[in-house]
């Protein structure tokens, strides 16, 4: 029996000891922030972070169990309808980073997928990301197909 590869779902990777992953943990902006500045990812102005927040289908965020700093997070949005997306992937560079970016990326489409089965799933991510999405079955620009984005000033 053949398997169509996109029936074929990968084995859920693990989260490394010592982080925890929160479905429900609102970080703060200075928090978003922080981690976006530490991947040199652009940093939004600290307001506008409560009305994207709310505005999201959810987010994740993984969080380091000691001191409960904020190591891994994204955030998705959705018509709820045909689309979704996944915005803000980052995960602390360090040892743990693929790790921590595979759990995030993975724990996001299962809940794309349980909850909103057919939607078409998009993402701008840091090269740094790659690895984890092409694992989830991403394909980078397929057929030559490239999005485009208009950054709002």
């Amino acid at each position: 029996m053949a398997f169509l590869p996109f029936r074929q779902q990968p084995p859920a990777p693990v989260l490394p000891g010592g982080f925890e992953l929160h479905g429900d943990h609102t970080p703060s902006a200075q928090a978003i922030n922080s981690l976006l500045a530490s991947c040199s990812e652009a940093t939004p102005p600290a307001e506008r972070w409560s009305a994207a927040l709310e505005r999201s289908y959810g987010y994740l965020c993984i969080l380091e169990s000691n001191s409960g700093e904020l190591v891994g997070f994204v955030r998705i949005t959705s018509d709820q309808a045909l689309n979704a997306n996944l915005w803000n992937l980052a995960a602390r560079p360090g040892p743990h980073q693929a790790e921590l970016l595979a759990v995030l990326v993975h724990r996001a489409l299962t809940h794309l997928r349980k909850n909103l089965p057919g939607c078409s799933i998009s993402i701008a991510a840091p090269p740094a990301a790659l690895d984890a999405l092409k694992t989830q079955g991403f394909v980078l620009d397929p057929g030559g197909i490239r999005a485009m984005g208009l950054r709002l000033r």
